[in-house]
This record gives structure tokens, C-alpha cells and sequence, in this order.
């Protein structure tokens, strides 16, 4: 059987070139994202403390791209082995007939997966050991991570990247294996291409499993803790339950959209679109097989950005409702105060009504064991209720005083009249009366808790609000503002421009971190794409040699296969897109139960289509190059056999 298989790896190497390369390129990327990991690991513990903020957020921007990753890695690599074992009925009935067993095929193609899978493990971790280095100079210029970090001398990076991908290779191999060795001798005798079983047991096994899993995942958190949905490493993973089991799932549907997306075309002067759909039609397999990177490239980018749209959105819209200030003036992003002179001079701007406030923390004890800080506000009742319009399920800010507190419906004391003992910044211990209860919120990063000052020693004012009067000429209250804070480090700014740069979906670090772990998998699945489109073409040798015999020119050949892969393509980012909507209905019904109404809904259109482009330029150029080398062989040996 090693002969075999050495033989079959060397003579029909076009069948394994999908999986080499998406073994090598998810073991490079486990590999460099290791080394950048272990950078941060293995850090002296003194570096670690001068950075700790930095330190964090690489370490979830690596784990979260990692787990991603190798989700997408292993879902490419057994749907490409299993492809490559579609494609070789006629080679495995023809060892059948030799006399070959069930146990000795599934034998040729796990030895198969092990040589493929070990040499480009192997490419993989040279990969990575390039790739590791640029990693962390990028994130170092992006100032994501600190300066002082370097990737190290570290092996157990290589040795994880390495053995995993052998893994995953032999994970999509055994898949394979089960259908290859259910292969009959009959199937030697086959000589239509045309698939009439694409769904096999363990197929429709795992799809519906993962399926399942997703849909009642997000049923539950919707339903139970829709604030989990809005966390970025929930919104990031999620996603992919359902994306691999549309994938898994999709030759299903594959026939009735290729059906549909080539409507118009089969329907133009001559025979080119027809054939081209009927083709993409017959061959479900691989037409499942080249529409799977494109499914879940559009499927991952609408997902992650969609969710992160949204939940922003929601989060900008829950504290634009909190106010009705038109400028909002802050402490400098160094300062831990306003000076005494801005509030003095922001209050004599005529023709406006302001608010200040000041930040502080109030701590409650938690079932008795743990103290629980929340982010409070300070504020005068009077002054503050004219500008704000807090999101309150009971009780009124008004009635807020020295003895009073307002807190959210997360506080173990959450009804109006009930006593809560709290903490103070500066350790004291008071008991207050609940005056007003909050709605939780989408966690935007606006306040939990408002007190009066009495009940925040040492808190100084760091924020005004800032309404015109009605009539008020906005440009003169402007320039009055400007005046104001002119020279005192205090910012300036218009509501929406305040609520952007508060936002923790908008941060600079969140939006990096989201486009590093879309950009890795996005670059993963493009590569796929053209590895298996090259597989596809490549296996069609005895078809375009048909085409060629009936009389079909090579120009049209080509334009037959650029049609084609445009349908498979534009198939895909249905799918995809479909996936995506499923998704961001979920984390839009979260936001909108938080936020006690229907909120802002983000689809990137833009996006999406950027993906599908990119599918669409890799998939008929790689379609383009392989055909053109077949049609050349074949017209050098144009005898059918």
C-alpha cells in the first residue's frame, strides 16, 4: 500500500495540491501566531507588568484568530481530501477490481493524507518561522503590542503547529477514507461524471450537528443572555457553527441555485451558457467543492463585520438616547480633571444649559463573597436631568439625593425603595435607598450607577454637556465653547463626535483586532479557492477533449469554464450570504432586547461584495490557467480514450 500511495502522490500530484496548501498555509498562520503567543508568554514578568492593558489585548487577538482559524483550517482541508476522493472513483474501482479490500483503501488514502500532510506541515513551519517575526513588527507598528516584545527562541510553536495540522490532515483523510473504501468495482466502468450521490451518512451527520448546535446556541443566549451574543470573542466564534454547517450542508442547495443563478445566461444566443450550467449542475461535488472557500469567505466577513456594525450601532444609538446635549466637553485624555476655569467659563456661554458631572466607581457586594465595582456617575439631579434622558424601568432621577442611589437591573438590590450597602472610592461603607432602576443596556461603556456628590469623595468633574437654548445660534455657542477651553487640554466636541471615540467597538485596537482575524481567514479561504479550482480543472482532461471533438474552439472552452466558475462563485456568496443574515439577525435581536426597542441593523454590502470579488478574480483566473494547460495537452493528444 506505501508503494500505492508514493506512486499515486507523485503521478497525480494536481489531486493533492488543494491540500498541501491549505495544511501549510494553517500550520503557518498556527505557527506565527504561536510564536507571537509564546512572545508574550514567556516575557519577563517585569516587562508584562509595564504593559498589562497591551499584553491582553494581544494575547485575545491571538487566541481568538487561532481558534478561527484552525476551525476554517480543518473544515477546508477534509472538504478538499474528500473532493480529491470524489475524484478517483475510477482509480479506486480499478483497485477494487485487482482485488484490493474496503480496509487496504481506506489505508492507501490515510497514507496518502500522512504524505501530503507531513511535507506540508513541515513547508508550514517555515512559514511560520517567517511569518512569526512580521507578525509581531505589525502589531508593534500598529501599536497593539509593546515595544520591548520579540519573538524568542521557542520551539513548542513549531511543535504545535506541526502535529496539529498532521491532525487536521488526517481528520479530513479518515473522513475520505470511509467513502473511498465503500467504492465498488463497478465503478471502473463509469464514465459520466455526473454525481448522483453527493450526501453521504456522516455528512448530513455533521451538518445537521453543527447546525443544531448553532441555532439552539443562538436561541438560547438571545433568549436567556443576549449580552453574551455582544461580546467580540462570542460574535467571532459563533458565527462559524453555522457557517460550517452551511458548507457541510450546501451541496443540498447547490443544484437549485446554480439552477437559478444561471437562468439568464443559459438563456443567451448559443450554447456556452447552457453547457457551463449544466455542467456546474451534473458535477455537484466539485461544484460544492469550489463554492465552500467562497461560502465561507463572504460568510466570515458579513458575520464580523455585520455583528460588530451592529452591535455598534446599537451601542452609539443606547447613548445617543441618553442625552439631549449637542456638545460634550472631556478632560484630557491625560487629565484627570477639567480645570476649575472651563466649567466657570462653559457656564457663561450664553444661549446654552449645561450639565456636569464627574467619574467615580461604587462597589456592591455580591452573594455575600465578592465586592463588584461598577462604573458610576456623579452628577447634580437638578442640573442633570434637564440634558439627560436615562433609560429607567422604575423611579426617576429626580428623586435622587444624598441617601439615594440609581443602579441598573443587575444589582442584587434592583426596585425602588430597597437598601443596598455600598462602597465608596475611598473605602467607605454607606447604605443607600434605590431611587430609579436602569435598563442593563448593551454594555456601550455608559454608567451603571449615578450618585450625588456627597457620595464621592475626592471625585472631580470630567465631562460637560452642553444644549442649546431654543434659539440659540449655534455657530455663536461654538466659538464661545472654543473660547472656553482654549488652551486648558479640555476636548471639545459635537455629540456623534464624543460617541464615536467613547464607543469600545469603535477603538482602534477592537477594529484591528476584528481585521486581523478576517483578513487571516479571508487570505486562507482565497488560497483555497484557487488550490481547488486548479484540482477541478486539472481532472478535466477527458471532458474539454469532448467539447474539442464536437467542434467547440479553444476560446470557447475557456469561456465555458470562466461562466462556469462564475456560477459556482456567485452560488457561494449567496450562500454566504445567507449565513451572514442568519448570523447578524441573531446578534440584532440581542441588541434590540437590550435595548428595550428595535435597533439600527448594519449589513456590509460593501463588503461582502469586496469578498465575492476577490473569489470571483481567483476563481476564474486559477479556472483560466489550468484550462488553458489542459485544452493545450489535450490538443497535442486528442484522441479520447
Amino acid at each position: 500500500m506505501l508503494s500505492i500511495s508514493l506512486s499515486t502522490v507523485r503521478t497525480r500530484w494536481t489531486h493533492f495540491v488543494g491540500a498541501f496548501l491549505a495544511v501549510a498555509l494553517g500550520v503557518g498562520l498556527t505557527a506565527s501566531m504561536g510564536l507571537a503567543l509564546a512572545a508574550t508568554l514567556d516575557a519577563p514578568q517585569h516587562l508584562k507588568e509595564q504593559d498589562p492593558d497591551a499584553v491582553f489585548t494581544v494575547n485575545a487577538m491571538l487566541a481568538t484568530a487561532a481558534t478561527v482559524t484552525t476551525f476554517t483550517s480543518v473544515f477546508i482541508v477534509a472538504s478538499t481530501f474528500a473532493f480529491a476522493v470524489a475524484q478517483r472513483q475510477r482509480e479506486f474501482g480499478l483497485l477494487r477490481t485487482a482485488g484490493a479490500t474496503p480496509r487496504q483503501i481506506r489505508t492507501v488514502v490515510v497514507v496518502e493524507a500522512l504524505l501530503v500532510g507531513g511535507v506540508a506541515a513541515l513547508a508550514g513551519c517555515l512559514l511560520g518561522r517567517l511569518g512569526g517575526p512580521e507578525l509581531v513588527a505589525w502589531m508593534i507598528d500598529e501599536r497593539l503590542a509593546p515595544s520591548w516584545l520579540t519573538v524568542g527562541a521557542q520551539f513548542w510553536p513549531y511543535q504545535l503547529a506541526f502535529w496539529s495540522g498532521l491532525l487536521v490532515a488526517l481528520i479530513g483523510a479518515l473522513a475520505a477514507s470511509r467513502r473511498a473504501s465503500r467504492t465498488s468495482a463497478v465503478e471502473v466502468l463509469r464514465e459520466s461524471d455526473v454525481d448522483r450521490r453527493i450526501m453521504t451518512g456522516g455528512r448530513w451527520a455533521f451538518g445537521g450537528l453543527l447546525l443544531a448546535v448553532g441555532v439552539v446556541l443562538l436561541v438560547q443566549k438571545i433568549a436567556a443572555d443576549p449580552a453574551d451574543l455582544l461580546k467580540r470573542k462570542t460574535y467571532t466564534t459563533q458565527p462559524l457553527l453555522l457557517i460550517g454547517a452551511f458548507a457541510l450542508l450546501a451541496p443540498v442547495a447547490v443544484r437549485p441555485f446554480v439552477q437559478l443563478v444561471a437562468w439568464l445566461p443559459s438563456r443567451l444566443p448559443g450554447a456556452i451558457g447552457m453547457l457551463a450550467r449544466e455542467s456546474a449542475s451534473a458535477s455537484l461535488r466539485r461544484t460544492a467543492a469550489v463554492a465552500a472557500p467562497v461560502l465561507v469567505s463572504v460568510g466570515l466577513v458579513g458575520s464580523l463585520l455585520g455583528a460588530s456594525g451592529t452591535v455598534g450601532a446599537g451601542r452609539a444609538d443606547e447613548i445617543r438616547n441618553r442625552t439631549t446635549a449637542d456638545y460634550v466637553i472631556t478632560a484630557s485624555s491625560g487629565g484627570r480633571a477639567l480645570p476649575g476655569k472651563v466649567t466657570k467659563a462653559v457656564r457663561a456661554v450664553p444661549g446654552t444649559r449645561s450639565a456636569i458631572s464627574a467619574s467615580t466607581t461604587v462597589e456592591y457586594l455580591l452573594e455575600g463573597v465578592a465586592r463588584v465595582p461598577c462604573p458610576g456617575r456623579v452628577v447634580d439631579p437638578a442640573s442633570y436631568a434637564e440634558l439627560a434622558r436615562l433609560p429607567l424601568v422604575e423611579g426617576s432621577l429626580e428623586k435622587l439625593d444624598d441617601r439615594s442611589i440609581i443602579v441598573n437591573e443587575e444589582w442584587p438590590a434592583a426596585a425602588v425603595g430597597q437598601r443596598v450597602d455600598v462602597w465608596r472610592r475611598d473605602g467607605s461603607k454607606s447604605r443607600l435607598t434605590v431611587a430609579g432602576v436602569l435598563r442593563t443596556g448593551t454594555g456601550s461603556g455608559s454608567d451603571d450607577v449615578y450618585v450625588t456628590a456627597a457620595n464621592a469623595p475626592g471625585a472631580t468633574p470630567d465631562r460637560i454637556e452642553v444644549r442649546l437654548e431654543p434659539g440659540a445660534d449655534r455657530a455663536a455657542v461654538a466659538a464661545g465653547l472654543r473660547e472656553a477651553v482654549h488652551g486648558t487640554g479640555a476636548t471639545l466636541a459635537s455629540t456623534e463626535q464624543w460617541i464615536a471615540v467613547s464607543l469600545p467597538d469603535t477603538k482602534r485596537e477592537n477594529r484591528l483586532a476584528v481585521t486581523v482575524v478576517m483578513g487571516l481567514v479571508v487570505l486562507y479561504t482565497l488560497i483555497a479557492l484557487a488550490a481547488t479550482m486548479v484540482m477541478a480543472t486539472s481532472d478535466r482532461r477527458r471532458d474539454l477533449s469532448v467539447l474539442r471533438l464536437t467542434g467547440v474552439t479553444g476560446g470557447q472552452v475557456l469561456q465555458i469554464m470562466v461562466l462556469e466558475a462564475l456560477t459556482v462563485v456567485v452560488t457561494g456568496a449567496v450562500l454566504g450570504a445567507l449565513v451572514s443574515g442568519v448570523n447578524v439577525l441573531g446578534i440584532w435581536s440581542a441588541v434590540s432586547i437590550l435595548a428595550g426597542g428595535a435597533a439600527p441593523l448594519s449589513v456590509p454590502w460593501g463588503a461582502m461584495g469586496l469578498a465575492a470579488a476577490a473569489c470571483t478574480v481567483v476563481a476564474v483566473s486559477a479556472a483560466v490557467l489550468s484550462a488553458t494547460v489542459v485544452v493545450r495537452r489535450a490538443a497535442q493528444a486528442p484522441r479520447v480514450v
